[in-house]
């Protein structure tokens, strides 16, 4: 039995009416990217991505999700910044933004919790919750669809693995 991924901490939900847990979206394959609106291949290749993903596999049982997981440069990097940028940017998927490490710790906690190298980080999980793949960087598009098209294609056993 594999031990079960660490709970997203998050300080807000935008783009959605009420919080997400991994619990909550069991049954769904789930995409997370971890970004800072800051980071030049979150904003030119990730993030772009990550909207194309939520616009085709979305009714497909896909449910494709934001991190803003924030270490450096805190002060331009607000929730109110945020905002502005998911609309200027047409981001429509949900995002939540990483809660920040504990007194002089730059680390978000679950950019922490999931030893992440730096953005972009894709975390890609089965639909009983389990972490699939988590790949710091770029991935080509024809790599990213076809692990979403391998994790919609796998069928749990009786034990729900």
């Amino acid at each position: 039995m594999t031990e079960a991924p660490p709970e997203w901490h998050i300080s807000e939900w935008l783009n959605t009416d009420q919080p997400l847990t991994l619990a909550s979206l069991r049954g769904r394959v789930v995409v997370v990217c971890a970004f800072q609106m800051l980071c030049p291949g979150c904003v030119e290749t990730a993030l772009p991505q990550m909207r194309e993903a939520h616009e085709l596999f979305h009714s497909h049982g896909v449910e494709v999700i934001g991190l803003h997981s924030v270490f450096e440069h805190h002060e331009a990097m607000t929730p109110v910044s945020l905002r502005a940028f998911l609309h200027e940017y047409r981001i429509r998927f949900p995002v939540g933004v990483d809660l920040p490490g504990g007194g002089k710790d730059p680390m978000p906690r679950t950019m922490r919790d999931y030893a992440m190298q730096g953005t972009p980080t894709l975390l890609f999980y089965r639909r009983n919750g389990d972490l699939a793949t988590q790949h710091f960087g770029h991935l080509p598009d024809m790599t990213f669809g076809a692990q979403i098209m391998a994790l919609l294609a796998e069928v749990e056993g009786p034990d729900g693995r």
